[in-house]
């Protein structure tokens, strides 16, 4: 019974933390403030390191299927829907190269995992 609370407790984090991550990603691409932690930064890269934490995070918090297009999809429409929005924002601009940074999180996410597997298997 021990184990069950564990694993739900489990769940519960990753699920916020893939909700305030979502939460927190939202604001920073609609608003106008410029934060200085990230402006030392590439804005692709920005995108690429987003996209490979939600991947993690939505990976964790769904473990019962392996990550692929049941949840790379998803965060994919999720980054679409940014550009769509940013579209509209007259301080953005929609960027089809965000999308493919975003899209390159998500790859790198799964080749790293399949990766890791991998290796849990041979040892």
């Amino acid at each position: 019974m021990l184990w069950l609370n564990h694993e739900r407790s489990r769940l519960i984090f990753f699920r916020v933390g893939l909700a305030a991550a979502m939460a927190v990603i939202t604001y920073l691409a609609v608003t106008a403030r410029q934060f200085p932690a990230g402006a030392n930064i590439s804005d692709k890269l920005n995108h690429l390191l987003a996209f490979l934490v939600l991947a993690g995070l939505t990976d964790r918090s769904f473990p019962e299927t392996g990550f692929g297009l049941f949840k790379a999809l998803p965060l994919m429409g999720y980054g679409i829907l940014i550009e769509c929005i940013q579209y509209f924002i007259p301080f953005r601009e929609f960027s089809l190269l965000d999308m493919a940074a975003d899209g390159a999180g998500l790859i790198i996410y799964g080749a790293a995992r399949a990766v890791v597997n991998q290796l849990r298997m041979t040892n």
